[in-house]
Order: C-alpha cells, then sequence, then structure tokens
C-alpha cells in the first residue's frame, strides 16, 4: 500500500522519514525541493497532488494552516480529483475544526475518509516518534491510520466526529501557550528579585509547579536557545484559530486573548520563527532582564 506525504516541513520531514523506517512505501510532495530531496534519498518517490492521490489509499497532510490543505485536496489537479472511493485522507496540521468539518464533508461526497489528527509534542517528537495524536473522524477510517500512528506517535486516540481531533489541539494550544507565558513571567520575576533562574528550577520542578513545558522550555530559555522546535509563527496561527473559533461559539477566553496579543507583540519585533520558549522575551522586555544560566 501507497502512502502519499504532504508537508516536508519541521514536523513532517522527520515524521515522514519514520514511516519509511518503518518499510512504509512513502509518495512525497513538497514546496521545499531540497526537502524532498532529502526524504527520496531514503527511499521515498517524488510526485505531484494529482499523482498522489491516483497511486496512494492513504495521503497524509501537515502543512502550515487550513487553507492550504483545502488548496491540496480541492484546487484543479488537487490531490481530491483522483481519488479513488474508500481511500482516506488524514489532516495533522493545526486546522480549525470548521476547515476540517469542511473536508470531511467534501470528501465524503466521493466517497473517501477523513481524518483530523492534529499533532503534540513539537520537533522532538517528530524525531522520536513520540507525538500525541488527537483524532476526529470515522472510527472504521481511525482504525485504518492507525497502523501509522503507531509508527507516528506514542498515543493515538480517537476523540469523536469529524473535526473533534483539531478542536482538541486548540485546547492543547491554550493550555500549553499560556503556561509558557506563566513560566516565563515568574521566571522574569524571579530574576528580577535577584534569584538564581537555574535554581528556582531545580526548587519548584519537582512539586505542584512542575509540568512538561517547565521541563521543556526552562532549560532552552537559561541557553537562550530559541531554536524552533515549535515556532511561535504556528502557534501565533494556532492561538488565532482559539480566538475565532471561542467568538464564534461565544466562549469568553481572557487569558488566551491577552496571550494573542502577546504573541503579535513579539511578531512585530521578528520573533515569529524563534521557539515557543521565546515568549519570555516579552516578560524580559517588559522588566529589563534576562533569564539565562549565571
Amino acid at each position: 500500500m501507497k502512502i502519499g506525504f504532504i508537508g516536508l516541513g519541521i514536523m513532517g520531514k522527520p515524521m515522514a522519514k519514520n514511516l519509511l523506517k518503518a518499510g512504509m512505501e512513502l509518495v512525497v510532495s513538497d514546496l521545499n525541493k531540497s526537502a524532498v530531496e532529502e526524504v527520496v534519498k531514503e527511499g521515498a518517490q517524488e510526485a505531484d497532488y494529482a499523482r498522489i492521490g491516483e497511486l496512494c489509499q492513504i495521503v497524509i497532510l501537515i502543512v502550515p494552516n487550513g487553507a492550504i490543505s483545502k488548496s491540496i485536496l480541492f484546487d484543479k489537479n488537487g490531490v481530491a480529483s483522483t481519488l479513488k472511493p474508500g481511500s482516506i485522507v488524514c489532516d495533522m496540521s493545526s486546522v480549525t475544526p470548521v476547515e476540517s468539518k469542511y473536508c470531511y464533508e467534501k470528501l465524503k461526497e466521493i466517497g473517501v475518509g477523513f481524518v483530523d489528527a492534529p499533532v503534540s509534542g513539537g520537533e522532538p517528537g517528530a524525531i522520536a516518534g513520540t507525538l500525541a495524536i488527537m483524532a476526529g473522524g470515522d472510527q472504521e477510517d481511525f482504525d485504518k491510520m492507525k497502523p501509522c500512528f503507531d509508527i507516528l506517535g506514542s498515543s493515538a486516540l480517537r476523540i469523536g466526529a469529524a473535526g473533534s481531533g483539531s478542536v482538541t489541539k486548540l485546547a492543547n494550544q491554550v493550555i500549553v501557550n499560556n503556561t509558557i507565558a506563566v513560566v516565563s513571567e515568574a521566571f522574569v520575576l524571579a530574576v528580577k528579585a535577584g534569584a538564581d533562574p537555574e535554581k528556582v528550577y531545580e526548587a519548584i520542578r519537582g512539586g505542584l509547579a512542575g509540568s512538561a513545558v517547565l521541563d521543556a522550555k526552562i532549560p532552552m530559555i537559561l541557553e537562550r536557545n530559541f531554536k524552533p522546535g515549535g515556532a511561535i509563527r504556528i502557534n501565533h496561527k494556532d492561538i488565532k484559530n482559539v480566538v475565532n473559533t471561542a467568538h464564534e461559539i461565544d466562549v469568553p477566553i481572557p487569558y488566551t486573548a491577552q496571550l494573542y496579543e502577546i504573541l503579535q507583540t513579539l511578531k512585530v519585533h521578528g520573533h515569529m520563527e524563534d521557539d515557543h520558549g521565546g515568549i519570555v522575551q516579552y516578560f524580559e522586555k517588559l522588566a529589563d532582564v534576562e533569564v539565562k544560566r549565571k
């Protein structure tokens, strides 16, 4: 069985490589030709969107936003133009629930299944094959995708109907990004008050303030390492999706609305390609201090 894989960015490239290492037959596409060449050297085949739809029973997408997913699928000579009934499209991008439901309904019209399955774990999880995969769609389509999910992640759970995977990812991003912001604020306070941030980290990580976010981001911040595992650019887009979705269904989100403005400020100051641990730079600027290892 051939699997199409579209999107070889920070997340997609290591995910595609893991599928190849597990013996899957992959047909790939990306606008970045150097990324395509790198994956082709490891055993993949390159093809355009229509050819991928023609050749593959499963097509996985992981691209920057829902508009791109819809374009890849439904534009003239897109993937959907050649997909056969019984095939499955799995969108692992972070998109809105509305966009996921649109793709589900549109593909259902031609007898093709659709699973929205965004991921959490960043580049390290993509490389290690330990992503958390949150899926929405029909049970039978999720079951067909499970062998791929087992290669790409350490956990994969079907949440419910189409769009529910995307809803879960929005909730995940609210928690992750607000936690990074709160951790950043706390450590800027500690540094401004004269404490050693590394010792503060060691003191609190084993208590109730400890978290996966704290352990992932504080060591990077102390080293001033903002090489992106999850770029602020991606999280900015995800939080914008949260705000728009919440407004559509009348859910007040005061913390996350403020977080979006923090991300907007970082955008203005040129930090969009930093890791989202770089959120700390907003609070550092306010307090005129830097959180770093002494």
